[in-house]
């Protein structure tokens, strides 16, 4: 008889009741190592939960809109690959009746009664029905529940005509709720659904923007010096492999400010302010499915070119959807560079719970004044927002000037 093992939920980090978005597979599938099993979706990000082993799936204990937490059953695994044996149920002789109504036909065992749902909830929808609706300010008692029951369940929600919705309610108590607009009786429109991705970012960014009160100081870094530098880095070292960005160098940058400047590297926790006296620097990737914050660790103990190596390698795997949980968290501080696209300036959104972001323009030669005469300098455009609860506006100016210094002159972040 094939052995049997349990597959159960690994460790998630600090997430529970994490929604399971899509089960990939059914009883008498046949699965190797390492094969996606299941789709939970968190705050942060998608995860597949892997099979441990190869084998024949058993019984599969979740469901799509279920909620599971580290160490529930998602399915068990006939881990030497035969199919599992299910034992016949035994079956006790009937005793004979010696009456007219013997000979008739037996009466029909009736039917098990489906669930109901609860009383106290007045619509009858799983968790990630819930969650989609908020996203998208559908009024849940709108939408017609295809499930059993009647139970509304994701796709339902996600099918929903963009031109039956209902009005949605305000983003804030006490302000008026969100227009509802028949943008097709002006002229013609597409419709497009927003990535996965850009569902999940969406609410948090919201609740960033609302709960934080938000200032950002512009200043710029006069990085003649340092992209000289950086160029002549990429050609001493041309051929290992490695390319030492402008980003690269503004991590190690901050690293050292942040170090200066103790509260920027925080986070505010009620009356108390949490001091990192670790290191651990996000930056914003731009991929084909949204914004995501990969995370480099001890950015203040790295060499450039091991920052530069560790930069280009998340990159590529933001791009192919390839990060792992525990590369998207434990940021302190996050650069977020628009240098490669353009533009001057802008006001970047805090990524709580870190109490700072770094907004970087594209960079462009000007005519900067030298005591005596106008020489060209390229000067970098910085945006610091910050959390004005944590950090005042001469804080906000000093970080940034001393950042600026030590960008004009490289030497001193290596120190």
């Amino acid at each position: 008889m094939a052995q049997m093992s349990e597959v159960k939920v690994p460790d998630i980090g600090d997430f529970t009741d994490v929604p399971v978005i899509e089960v990939l597979v059914v009883a008498g599938a046949t699965v190797a190592v390492d094969d996606p099993l299941i789709v939970l979706e968190s705050d942060k990000a998608t995860m597949e939960v892997p099979s441990p082993a190869a084998g024949v799936v058993g019984e599969v204990a979740v469901k799509a809109g279920d909620t599971v937490t580290m160490g529930d059953l998602i399915l068990t695994l006939s881990a030497n690959g035969a199919a599992p044996q299910t034992p016949a149920p035994v079956v006790e002789p009937a005793p004979t009746v010696s009456s007219p109504a013997a000979d008739a036909a037996p009466a029909p065992v009736a039917a098990a009664p489906a669930p109901t749902p609860p009383a106290s909830d007045a619509v009858y929808a799983g968790p990630a029905a819930r969650r989609l609706a908020r996203e998208r300010g559908i009024a849940l008692g709108e939408v017609t529940g295809t499930g059993p029951k009647g139970r509304i369940t994701k796709q339902d929600v996600a099918a929903f005509a963009p031109g039956s919705r209902g009005p949605r309610g305000p983003a804030v108590a006490g302000l008026p709720a969100w227009p509802t607009v028949d943008h097709a009786s002006f002229g013609e429109i597409e419709v497009v659904e927003l990535t996965r991705i850009q569902r999940l970012a969406g609410p948090a960014l919201t609740r960033n923007w609302v709960t934080i009160p938000h200032v950002t100081q512009f200043d710029e870094a006069d990085i003649t010096d340092l992209e000289a530098f950086r160029k002549q880095t990429n050609e001493t070292h041309a051929k290992d492999g490695v390319k030492l960005t402008m980003v690269s160098l503004l991590l190690k940058a901050c690293a050292s400010a942040l170090r200066e400047f103790p509260n920027v590297n925080s986070s505010l926790e009620g009356d108390t302010l949490v001091r990192k006296r670790y290191f651990h620097l996000g930056f914003a990737a731009d991929t084909p499915q949204g914004l995501l914050v990969p995370v480099i660790r001890d950015v203040d103990k790295k060499g450039l070119l091991e920052i530069a190596r560790e930069l280009t390698e998340l990159s590529t795997a933001a791009r192919d959807g390839k990060l792992s949980r525990e590369q998207m968290t434990g940021g302190t501080f996050t650069i977020s560079s628009l240098g490669g696209i353009g533009g001057t300036a802008f006001t970047p959104i805090i990524n709580a719970p870190e109490v700072a972001i770094l907004g970087v323009s594209r960079s462009a030669m000007k005519p900067v004044w030298n005591g005596s005469e106008f020489a060209p300098r390229l000067m970098l455009p910085l945006s610091l927002s910050y959390d004005h609860r944590v950090i005042d506006g001469a804080t906000a100016a000093r970080f940034t000037t001393h950042l600026a210094g030590l960008l004009a002159a490289p030497l001193q972040m290596l120190l």
